[in-house]
């Protein structure tokens, strides 16, 4: 057993702690004053706003934000857009002394509801009078001193009772802001300060509302870019694309990098992500394993609908590349085959990405190894990481010079991990939470006396000193046999195929391992036009073609290669109904709720078990 504390190696970085979030921005103006710019899209164009602008408007809203009776450390909601708009309150918030709250755009009313009783909310920021609209009924019945709306459209207010401003309003209260008032109030922030409460989406239980500082977040994002010493600072340097929710630790801590490092930072929705790809021509961006994988889907079916001899010559490179290993340097006739097939196949790749991307950043759950490998082959490098929203988020990731493909790299500066004897990865550092909001008993079960955060996942360090993470403790699950169970290996392998959308493995107290998998409906529409079939048939017509089948036992034959006997998928059954955070089954995170799944699901996972007469083989 591995009873190390591991730290970060040398040269991976530096720890900066000290810092409140406002200074990353004064920082930034400081050397680049209004050349740095932040874009968002409206109606189809895109709308900038240069940094030194963004950093006065900031300060005309903090100064509104306090006219309205708020005290340092009242909380703030913020229903929001991931957009310009989002930094502007966030940036503000954060010069008055405010704790805001974000709150995810797709969570139901009831969940809205406790966030915002729950957190003591004074002040509802939204985005639009659409987004007003939205919340009609969480709002009536509760006090606020105000709503704002970052862009009004002049309808009518939701709630009567509740005065309503637009951003210029409150920018207009203070034109011209003191600056010896305002060096005053920046002065009274403490690194240690609370600046945000972020409430885990949570697949189980009701949400708990992380604390996090000001120096867990700004500690966190420049320690962690800090290494990547290649990084291009500087409005002549790096351009960003942000596409996830800044509600989401991931995307937040992102974003106060590249103001602390002067990027350029375009915000998009997962929905533009294509053609902002193509226009803005990013050099870095962060995306969830998720996107990564439909991506690689989408270079699959247009490598499947080339004629010959395009084709052979796709499924060639494709080969080339899945012998691509991370780490080691390709060498003799397959590095010249790596490089014919670059001009040939890959480079098509990178133009759908923009043509230029230098870094892609994976956080939020595991890559599977064969993709970061592919993907690496093709000259597009992706960083995997690892963190939680209550470590602000980064633990460890994976350098440009130090890229392991399975592995979410090596600890930041400044932070410990270690497994415990249960195999779960431990760590402590000032990236580790304040604690949750209002549930002291709740922080004692996962911070212990020492100082450690129980991360709830099972890992182990390989002999590099790269971090692996195997499975969430939780999500173990133990046979009738006495045998344990990993699902998320298995769920990985078939969640990266073109073909399926969502793979949930299942066997809990039963004798063997069952799937529900949830089919790609463009892909297995396609599929189903290659075998013949009319593709505007009812989904679940295409479930009993054995062609079909037989196409979904290979995949699942294929991702049970390498596993423990015990652990293997026996049986499987093919679902019509997309897992949805709307259908209430994903968290906002794109994390299944399995315990509601199961629910769900209930007589469909029984009859795996019941309608057959014998049972498969076990170990």
């Amino acid at each position: 057993m591995d009873t190390r504390i591991h730290t970060a190696p040398p040269g991976t970085g530096v720890a900066c702690l000290g810092r409140t979030l406002p200074s990353l921005m004064y920082q930034s103006v400081e050397q680049w004053g209004n050349a740095v710019t932040l874009a968002h899209q409206r109606d189809g164009k895109w709308v900038s706003l240069g940094l030194d602008d963004f950093r006065r408007r900031s300060e005309r809203l903090a100064v509104g934000l306090l006219s309205l009776g708020l005290k340092r450390g009242d909380r703030v909601a913020f229903y929001m857009e991931s957009d310009v708009g989002f930094c502007l309150a966030d940036m503000a918030c954060l010069i008055a002394g405010l704790v805001n709250v974000p709150i995810y755009l797709t969570l139901p009313d009831e969940a809205i509801a406790h966030v915002l009783d729950h957190s003591g909310a004074r002040v509802l920021v939204v985005s639009t009078d659409e987004h007003a609209d939205l919340l009609e009924s969480v709002v009536s019945g509760r006090h606020f001193d105000a709503m704002i709306v970052a862009e009004p459209g002049g309808s009518p207010a939701v709630n009567a009772g509740t005065p309503r401003f637009g951003f210029a309003e409150l920018e207009a209260v203070a034109e011209e802001v003191d600056r010896t008032a305002l060096e005053e109030l920046l002065s009274t922030i403490d690194p240690k300060d609370l600046a945000t409460i972020i409430y885990t989406s949570g697949t189980t239980g009701v949400p708990k509302g992380v604390m996090l500082s000001h120096e867990n977040l700004s500690y966190d994002s420049v320690t962690s870019f800090s290494g990547m010493p290649g990084y291009r600072r500087g409005p002549d340097g790096e351009l960003g694309l942000s596409f996830l929710p800044l509600t989401h630790v991931f995307a937040r801590a992102l974003y106060y990098g590249f103001l602390e490092t002067g990027t350029r930072t375009w915000f998009t929705t997962p929905d533009l992500i294509s053609d902002a790809m193509k226009e803005i021509r990013p050099t870095i961006f962060a995306a969830v394993p998720r996107v990564i994988e439909k991506v690689y889907a989408r270079f699959l079916e247009r490598g499947a609908l080339l004629g010959q001899p395009k084709r052979k010559i796709f499924e060639w490179a494709l080969g080339l590349a899945r012998k691509f290993k991370l780490g080691e340097e390709p060498e003799g006739f397959y590095r010249m085959q790596l490089r014919l097939a670059d001009r040939l196949v890959y480079s098509k790749w990178r133009e759908g990405l923009g043509g230029r991307v230098d870094y892609v950043i994976s956080g939020g759950a595991a890559l599977s190894a064969e993709l970061a490998n592919i993907f690496s082959a093709a000259r597009i490098e992706i960083l995997q990481g690892y963190g939680l929203t209550e470590t602000s988020p980064v633990i460890a990731f994976n350098r440009p010079t130090m890229n392991r493909a399975g592995t979410v790299g090596v600890p930041i500066p400044g932070v410990e991990v270690k497994i415990a004897a249960d195999g779960e990865i431990l760590t402590r550092g000032p990236h580790v939470m304040l604690g949750y909001y209002r549930s002291p008993e709740k922080t004692r079960e996962v911070i212990d006396a020492g100082g450690w955060f129980h991360t709830g996942d099972i890992g182990r360090f390989d002999e590099d000193g790269h971090l692996r993470i195997t499975d969430r403790k939780k999500d173990l699950f133990k046979l009738s046999t006495g045998k344990y169970v990993m699902p998320q290996p298995l769920e990985h392998r078939l969640g990266a195929e073109v073909l399926i959308d969502h793979a949930v493995v299942t066997g809990s107290n039963k004798p063997y391992c069952t799937a529900l998998i949830f089919p790609s409906e463009s892909a297995l529409r396609t599929l189903a036009e290659t075998y013949g079939l009319p593709s505007d048939r009812p989904l679940k017509s295409y479930f009993e073609h054995p062609r079909v089948v037989g196409r979904f036992q290979k995949l699942v034959d294929k991702a049970n290669q390498g596993i423990e006997r015990w652990s293997t998928i026996k049986r499987f059954t093919l679902l019509d109904e997309p897992l949805t955070v709307e259908g209430g089954l994903l968290t906002p995170t794109m994390k299944v709720k399995r315990s509601l799944l199961s629910e769900r699901f209930a007589d469909v996972i029984e009859a795996m078990y019941s309608n057959h007469e014998t049972v498969p083989e076990q170990d």
